[in-house]
This record gives structure tokens, sequence and C-alpha cells, in this order.
């Protein structure tokens, strides 16, 4: 690998050693031919009338001994020759894993699976993260592991909203099914609101509207041109739930790709409902990124398959 590389994939080290966030970067820095940069934040507190962030040294010593133990877990699971870094920041977690990964790949945080009021902790940083990061965020469940079950055949699935407005979402699950050898499964599902539910009664307007989709699907993929080419698709659209959808769907799948709320003013949450129902129930890593595309001119974002 390419010692020089500047995009890694970096790891937000938490209090536990995150395995599975560790194993999915390991593979991720295999096939992407990079390093892996593990970050672990301490939490600090607003001190005095300038605003000075302090920590204690116990806290600072606790997370140096967190980070210790994720690099010697990463040592045992990374292929020989990858390039392994670390750093210890303080701070607010979100704000600094944002400043620390603005040049990674993508950025990997592991879901633990927690008692409710952790839970609402861990999903506010997870969360947090996908809505401001820059670059794309990956977020694993505890309970995944890279091996597949006997049979399984190897998947990515794509959630596409709107096709047209979906460039950078297909070109990230186009790249991640192409290093995997994988059938990109490209899914649409649809559900009106709920005042509106009634208005598609007949079962030919929900065909002709799942044609539509996939029709548009199709061709947004076709624009990609030889990007796109020799990857094996499948289309799937549905009427119902889409978050439903997705996370119905990542039992069978490597790896779950969505986009970030698409907005129509730049304030407020950027992530969206869909995304945040999905986040935290999947049941395969999910890779979160702008729908706007990464290579967007301005956006500074490494381009699956550039440099």
């Amino acid at each position: 690998m390419d010692d020089t590389d500047p995009h890694p994939v970096v790891v937000a080290v938490s209090s536990d050693v995150g395995e599975a966030a560790l194993a999915f970067a390991a593979d991720e820095a295999a096939r992407a031919g990079c390093g892996v940069h593990l970050v672990h934040v301490a939490p600090a507190f607003v001190h005095g009338p300038d605003s000075i962030l302090v920590t204690s040294p116990e806290v600072q010593e606790r997370g140096r001994r967190a980070l210790n133990q994720s690099l010697d877990h990463a040592r045992a699971v990374l292929r020989p020759g990858t390039t392994l870094t670390s750093e210890m920041a303080v701070g607010s977690v979100v704000e600094s894993l944002r400043d620390a990964t603005q040049d990674a790949r993508m950025v990997v945080v592991q879901h633990r699976d927690l008692s409710r009021v952790r839970r609402v902790v861990s999903r506010s940083v997870t969360n947090g993260l996908g809505a401001q990061s820059r670059v794309p965020v990956v977020s694993v469940p505890s309970t995944w592991s890279p091996q597949r079950p006997p049979g399984h055949e190897p998947r990515v699935t794509v959630g596409v909203d709107v096709p047209v407005r979906s460039e950078g979402v297909l070109r990230w699950a186009v790249a991640a099914a192409r290093s995997r050898g994988a059938t990109l499964h490209a899914l649409h599902a649809w559900k009106l609101a709920g005042i509106y539910e009634d208005v598609v009664v007949a079962r030919a307007q929900a065909e002709e509207w799942a044609d539509r989709a996939a029709a548009d699907v199709r061709a947004a993929m076709t624009q990609m041109g030889e990007e796109a080419a020799g990857v094996p698709l499948s289309i799937e659209t549905c009427h119902g739930s889409p978050a439903d959808a997705l996370v119905e769907a990542s039992g069978g799948s490597d790896l779950l790709v969505i986009g970030r709320h698409d907005p129509l003013v730049p304030l407020g949450s950027h992530l969206g409902p869909v995304a945040r129902g999905v986040l935290h129930d999947a049941r395969c890593p999910v890779l979160l990124v702008d729908p706007q595309g990464p290579g967007v001119p301005g956006r500074g974002w490494w381009i699956p398959g550039g440099t």
C-alpha cells in the first residue's frame, strides 16, 4: 500500500474496544490500499470566563488506555503492511471527531446495543457526526461480523430516494459493490403521508409508480457509463416505509448505502428521518453519504477510485 495516502479510514474509538468497527475498517483499508487512523476523544468541560476546555489527568489517562487497547486489537486484525496511526483529542466528541476527520476516506463508528439511557447518548454521537461530517460515515453494529453465512452471496444495498438527485449515493454504492465483487441491490420504497395514502388505492396505480421508479433508477445507472459497467444490478421497488424496507434488506446485505437528507434550506438537520431510523436498526454496516455526491466542486471530498 501507499504509506503517503492522505485519506485513511478513521475509526472513532470509545471506552470499549470496537471489534466490529475495527474489523470493518481493516477490510475497507485492505480493499482501498490505505491506512487506518484511530481517534479517541477525551471529554472536557468549559471553565472560567475565557471558556477554556479543561479535562482531568485521570480522564486523559483513561482515554490513553482505551486508545492503546484499540491499537493492540487493530494491529492483530490489520493486514500486514497497513499503516496504523492514532491520536487523542480533548473536547466535545462530535465536534472533535468532525475536525479530526476532514481528510478521511470515511469515519467508522461502532453502534452498541446499550440500555435506553446510554443508547440516547450513543445515538447522539452517531447522528451528530452523520449530520455534520463532510466525509462519509459508517455505523457498524456491535454484533456484525465480516464473515458471511453459508450460501450468502455478496450484496450491497443502496437506498434510492429520488434517482436524479442520488448521484453521490449511487457512486459510492457502485464503488462498494465493485470492490466486494457484489451485486448492487437498488431499493426504492415509497409511502405517501397519512392523509394522502388512500389516494393510491388501485393496484394498477401502485404498479405504475413502481415501474416508473425502476426506470428512473436504470436511467441514473446508465448515465454513470463505464463507472457502473460490469456491476451486477438488481432493482426492487415497494410500497411501504423506506426505513422499514431498508432495515429488512440489511439482513441479507454486506453494506447498506444511504444518503443524508437533501435539505431545501442550509439550516436544520441534514440527517433526515429515514437515515435516523436506519442507522441504529440496520443489521449490517451503514454507509451514510451526501446525496449531492463526492467530488462536487468545492466539497473537498475523496472520490471513489480517485486520490
